[in-house]
């Protein structure tokens, strides 16, 4: 069984990249997992608390799932045209120390969605994503893509996705996705 890890770059209880997280893990095709990870307890990448106290728990537990995992799905939100900087603090923390990043990261096959209220999408932070991961040596997917926009007409008050469009769509992805990482 192919195993994709999950990460919502959003802390917002209500949050929308974490619902399409969700409803993601719920539409991957047979024989792959989606493990949802949080980023709950990973401080502010800081350089001087790296070089006293090492690489936090949070970080590191992270890390090795990462590693184990076949693939890394990311749901991005868009602030301010890019990406969130919850997310790429963990991404900063995740490449520490700089000689663990291709055993993190290395070839892994990564892909992009994401869910904002605006109507643009997150095509922005999708894109601002692409350099940063080529820099850690993962391999992005460039098969299907989703940007959902109105995300609060999308989703319902519990945060299931009820649009049959997008349901459809994000299906559609994660079976290329799975495919992509030999699932």
């Amino acid at each position: 069984m192919a195993t994709i890890i999950g990460i919502a770059g959003s802390l917002r209880r209500g949050s929308y990249n974490a619902a399409l997280l969700r409803a993601a893990a719920e539409l991957a095709p047979p024989g792959t997992a989606v493990e949802i990870a949080s980023l709950a307890g990973i401080p502010l990448y800081d350089g001087d608390a790296e070089s006293e106290h090492g690489i936090p728990p949070a970080v590191t537990e992270l890390k090795d799932r990462i590693a184990s995992a076949g693939g890394l799905l990311l749901a991005t939100p868009e602030y301010n045209s890019s990406i969130p900087g919850v997310l790429k603090n963990a991404i900063d923390w995740l490449s520490r120390p700089p000689k663990d990043v291709f055993g993190v990261f290395g070839e892994k096959p990564v892909a992009l969605i994401g869910a904002t209220p605006g109507m643009g999408g997150t095509r922005l932070a999708q894109a601002a994503w692409l350099p940063v991961l080529r820099t850690l040596g993962a391999r992005a997917w460039s098969g299907r893509q989703l940007y959902v926009a109105g995300a609060g007409k999308v989703f319902d008050p519990d945060g299931r996705l009820v649009d049959e469009k997008v349901r459809a769509l994000l299906s559609e992805l994660m079976a290329g996705f799975a495919k992509f990482i030999g699932g």
